[in-house]
């Protein structure tokens, strides 16, 4: 066992004094404030609990610094992701991942959930092991550090058109299963450890086929479920065109909302949105956009004190 102490704590009931930890195998046994400090070692300034990270792409990691040349957008930022994921393999995949979460844990964040879409080799062809991908991302937060929720991700179609769902680009392929029944075998495949919980994703209406949904729900089980939501009008307005409702109906529909779904970003949220998720009452999850001068990123914060539900700050790695 090993014990810390801190002069000053914030505890889930508030700032206490003289506090000491007990820790054995990495886990907490005891948080006991009033203590003497003894033999424990002493932590400097006030100790707050580990934060939770609950949106990471880790490989966007490779982007910072490179997403502001000429202002750009959503969609021009998005070829850059994409060049650097083409480059990635589990080995290379696992020592930049791991740099991240080492980031983040000298950042205070000590969990971590990874929207992991990366799943496959350029051009779609799967590893030896399906999950080496998955396998990396487990091993990288391991060494760094942090609790790992890894959610992996459906994604089926390259966009979505006023005639439909495109089929996966180039460079999209290695992101893709083929059909969400593939996905789910594959997803279901993983396991969780002491350090890994799995969870799953629908990476938005774009890239999932409502007919889809329903399938990535029942594979998902009582397991966290996250969906990027509403990130982009051009997405919101395509998805009323083509489906005749918003991404949130959609979503919703295909029984997708829950008290254990995260929907990251749902920025662009209409009221008839946002009464809906009210009623659903997922979590959100906001992140500042990789290029905060873009004009069609900028968040609500206040929807989520509508929603009634708790709002989360996330950092997806462009940053």
């Amino acid at each position: 066992m090993t014990a810390y102490w801190a002069a000053h704590a914030l505890l889930p009931t508030g700032l206490a004094a003289d506090v000491r930890f007990d820790i054995d195998d990495g886990r907490f046994t005891a948080v006991l404030p009033g203590q003497p400090q003894g033999d424990a070692h002493r932590l400097p300034g006030v100790v707050l609990p580990g934060l939770a990270n609950c949106h990471s792409h880790a490989f966007h990691r490779a982007l910072r610094g490179r997403t502001h040349t000429g202002g750009g957008t959503f969609w021009t930022w998005r070829d850059g992701m994409y060049d650097v994921a083409a480059q990635l393999d589990p080995d290379s995949y696992l020592r930049l991942v791991r740099a991240t979460y080492a980031e983040m844990a000298l950042a205070g964040i000590t969990s971590v959930g990874e929207f992991h879409y990366l799943h496959h080799a350029p051009g779609g062809r799967p590893y030896d092991d399906p999950n080496a991908m998955g396998e990396a991302l487990r091993q990288a937060a391991r060494d760094a550090g942090v609790r790992l929720t890894l959610l992996d991700t459906c994604y089926l179609a390259g966009g979505l058109t006023d005639d439909g769902h495109e089929p996966l680009s180039p460079e999209q392929l290695r992101f893709g299963d083929g059909d969400v029944e593939a996905w789910a075998d594959r997803m279901q495949a993983l396991r969780e450890d002491d350090n890994t919980r799995i969870g799953s994703a629908i990476h938005s209406v774009r890239a999932v086929p409502s007919e889809a949904v329903p399938t990535v729900v029942a594979a998902t089980g009582d397991r966290p479920l996250h969906a990027h939501l509403s990130e982009q009008r051009a997405e919101n307005d395509t998805c009323v065109r083509y489906y005749g409702v918003t991404p949130t109906r959609l979503l919703h529909d295909g029984g997708a909302l829950t008290a254990r779904t995260t929907a990251v970003h749902a920025t662009h949220l209409t009221q008839d949105d946002i009464a809906l998720l009210g009623r659903r009452r997922p979590q959100r999850a906001s992140a500042p956009p990789p290029n905060a001068t873009w004009p069609t990123a900028s968040a609500r914060p206040a929807d989520s004190v509508t929603l009634g539900r708790r709002s989360a700050w996330a950092a997806t790695s462009t940053r």
